[in-house]
Parts: C-alpha cells; sequence; structure tokens
C-alpha cells in the first residue's frame, strides 16, 4: 500500500471583531477537519500558523498537501501559504465557511487547489483531497509540457541563430550550416545547442 499523504493544516486565527459566532464556527470547522482527515487514514503531521517560517517548516515536515483552514478573506494566510509553496510546489486545499465566492478567483490565481466553501462533513475528506491531489498532478504535467515546449523553442533559436551566422561569414547553405554543427557537437560529445551557443559567444566576443 502506498504511503499516507503528509499533510500539514495552516490555521489562521480568527478575526474578533467578527464576533464570537465566527470563531466557534471555524472552531467546530477545524474539528470536524481533523476528525475527517484521520477517519479517512491520513497522516496529519502538524498544524501550523500562517507565518513567514512556513517554507522551513515545509520542507522540514516533507508535506505532501496544504490545507488552509481560514475564511476567505484571511489574505496573510493564503499569501503566506502561496509563497511557502512557491518554489517547492505543493497542492493547496482552502477550506472556509464562508460563502462570500469573490475571492475565489483571486485564490484560485494564487495556486489554490481546490476551494471548499462550507458544508464540511468528515466523509467528504477523502475524495475532495482525492480530486485535489489529481487535479494538481495534471496541472504539473501540464506546466511540465509547458516549459520543456518553450525550451525546445529556445533551443531552436539558438541553433537558427547559429546557422544563420556560418551561412553568413562561410557563404554555407542552411544543411551545410546544420551539418557543420551537428558534426562539431558530436567531435566535442556536447548537445547541438551547446555548440551552437558556444559560436554564438565566440562570435560576439570577436565582433
Amino acid at each position: 500500500m502506498p504511503e499516507p499523504l503528509r499533510i500539514v493544516v495552516i490555521v489562521s486565527d480568527p478575526v474578533l471583531s467578527q464576533g464570537d459566532e465566527q470563531a466557534i464556527a471555524q472552531a467546530e470547522r477545524s474539528r470536524l477537519l481533523r476528525i475527517g482527515l484521520l477517519e479517512a487514514g491520513y497522516n496529519l503531521v502538524a498544524t501550523l500558523p500562517a507565518d513567514p517560517f512556513l517554507t522551513e517548516r515545509l520542507d522540514q515536515l516533507q508535506a505532501d498537501l496544504v490545507i488552509v483552514d481560514a475564511e476567505s478573506d484571511a489574505r496573510d494566510a493564503l499569501e503566506h501559504v502561496v509563497m511557502a509553496t512557491r518554489d517547492e510546489r505543493r497542492p493547496i486545499v482552502l477550506f472556509t465557511s464562508d460563502d462570500d465566492t469573490s475571492h475565489v478567483p483571486q485564490a484560485v490565481a494564487a495556486g489554490v487547489t481546490a476551494y471548499i466553501v462550507d458544508g464540511l462533513s468528515p466523509d467528504r475528506i477523502r475524495p475532495i483531497l482525492t480530486v485535489a491531489m489529481a487535479r494538481f498532478r495534471h496541472q504539473e504535467a501540464l506546466l511540465a509540457e509547458l516549459y520543456s515546449a518553450r525550451g525546445e523553442l529556445q533551443e531552436r533559436k539558438v541553433v537558427d541563430r547559429a546557422k544563420g551566422l556560418l551561412m553568413q561569414r562561410q557563404g554555407l547553405s542552411e544543411p551545410e550550416a546544420y551539418a557543420k554543427l551537428r558534426k562539431a557537437a558530436m567531435n566535442k560529445g556536447v548537445k547541438l545547442v551547446e555548440i551552437a551557443q558556444q559560436m554564438i559567444d565566440v562570435v560576439e566576443l570577436l565582433g
């Protein structure tokens, strides 16, 4: 069996000015959330505050998934979580009892994988997190494809520029320039784009 997900819950302090009822509602939501995680067999490794030390704590705990237990307008909590997962991306699930959905676009744009409003019950936890993980993995696959395509495009531009320089300076045709670059790359045991960039650097240096 695969290891259970290592989950970290981020809790923001309720705003006192909003009254005791909201604080009580947030405490109840937090209780149901923990019950649901435990009943579903997840590994709840820590409950942390949203503070500037969050990045280091998530790395130390090797969290697979981050749950934000906060009201939808708790911008500070969300900002800390987004910053903490910027370099080491992790799925983020936001649970809130606030039915004000005006913050949803901002949250999703910031990197929140799933935004769950109210209606939290322990038996909903597993399907919610399963969908969140699947969505996150799909997004990561799309990003990897995008970065790969951008890298290939950039490499093609470098090779094309090097071919153009050879054609201009040595009077070669495009196939001849490409063949010369390819032969040089094979002789030196490097990638075609590397030999092309080296040639461009030399030309720029010598003028």
